[in-house]
């Protein structure tokens, strides 16, 4: 997934217009109506509990200090008190989860309480496979599941899953049957507007969703063709919203609050899904949510954003067992994201990816923000925005 924008526009703030604060999805709650992107190697339980502690738009407690801040991250979060109203995990193989043992698929479906409302993401392409793959998310306890329409990677695509069904319409409606009889919790989907800009079926789908009775649908406004590249086309969203009355969630460059704003302005859309901005700035959810209540919302500060890395880094050792392969490299993929914006951040880059374990990368970390300003203080809101 590119990790940056083709010319991104500058929306100036609409007048008037906000996120809404809520939307139904079946008979599920989220509220507000934003919505964490299910993104591949990225939205596992750590990340997506982080950032739900990270749109905290209320925080009890004063002081500071790491402790203090796993402290409030490892209290119990709902939606009513983030600004994240619903979060995805990682797209599961239907195919894994229906041959796997049940010990293996915790490892797939784990979650936490305070994650809830959550919904499990799965992709595939036989119809009687996904339907007993979301039967076992139902047993699992998740709050919903979502069919992937949208994933363009080529391994992907190759076994007919994610994007590659957007060429079959009528194996996607029989998997919609399937699957809507197979399962009593809201069922969604998440496509793009097709599989390239002469095979536009993102109205044509969503029709056919709302007749086999799904509850939403998310609608991410680019081809499988673009891949992550060019600009996100808004006017198919606002064509999929005047085609069906079931909710639909706008996805696609969204990198602020104002991107936020205009996306409901321009497409009347009943709620909005963010992916890249959320682990380049992951406070977004919380500075919407400020700004729907308050007209503005905080900037973080470098020594917030020193604070949140340093919290998620400990965060992925503690839930990884210490200093394990597997958790340094996760800490190195999210270095690219998570520096993104800081100044010299590119030798921060350098000395994580040059580290062997994962207590030498939370020592670069230490030592590249000591040798800046090591005496700014937290802000109060950026206290609770690093969460």
């Amino acid at each position: 997934m590119m990790k940056s924008w083709d010319n991104p526009r500058e929306y100036a703030m609409p007048e008037g217009v906000r996120v809404p604060a809520e939307v139904m999805l079946g008979g599920v709650r989220v509220a507000p109506a934003t919505v964490l992107a299910p993104m591949a190697g990225v939205t596992d339980t750590v990340f997506r509990r982080f950032i739900r502690n990270a749109s905290l738009f209320t925080a009890s407690g004063g002081g500071g200090g790491e402790a203090q801040m796993l402290s409030l991250v490892n209290q119990p979060v709902s939606n009513r008190q983030s600004g994240c109203g619903l979060i995805m995990t990682e797209f599961t193989s239907a195919d894994g989860l229906s041959r796997m043992r049940e010990s293996k698929r915790k490892r797939y479906l784990t979650y936490y309480d305070d994650e809830h409302p959550i919904s499990a993401q799965i992709f595939g392409s036989d119809p009687g496979t996904l339907s007993e793959a979301a039967k076992i998310v139902e047993d699992a306890g998740f709050d919903m599941v979502d069919l992937n329409l949208g994933c363009p990677a080529k391994r992907v695509v190759s076994c007919n899953g994610g994007s590659g069904l957007l060429r079959d319409l009528p194996l996607i409606a029989t998997i919609f049957e399937r699957v809507r009889a197979a399962v009593r919790i809201p069922f969604t989907v998440k496509i793009r507007l097709g599989w390239n800009d002469e095979q536009i079926v993102c109205v044509d789908l969503a029709r056919i969703a709302e007749r086999s009775g799904l509850d939403g649908i998310a609608v991410h406004a680019r081809t499988r063709e673009q891949g992550y590249s060019g600009q996100a086309r808004w006017e198919y969203i606002a064509g999929v919203k005047d085609a069906v009355r079931i909710p639909v969630i706008g996805n696609g460059d969204v990198r602020s609050p104002e991107d936020a704003a205009a996306m409901i302005a321009a497409t009347g859309c009943d709620a909005v899904m963010i992916g890249r901005a959320a682990p380049a700035n992951p406070w977004i959810f919380r500075q919407i949510a400020q700004y729907t209540a308050f007209g503005a919302y905080d900037q973080p500060t470098e020594a917030d954003r020193y604070h949140m890395i340093r919290t998620y880094f400990v965060m992925l050792m503690e839930d990884g067992g210490g200093a394990g392969a597997e958790t340094s490299g996760k800490m190195k993929q999210f270095a690219s994201w998570f520096t993104h914006g800081v100044p010299g951040g590119a030798g921060l880059r350098k000395s994580i990816y040059e580290a062997r374990s994962s207590s030498q990368v939370l020592a670069a970390v230490d030592a590249f923000f000591a040798s800046r300003e090591s005496e700014t203080e937290i802000s109060p809101a950026g206290l609770a925005a690093a969460l």
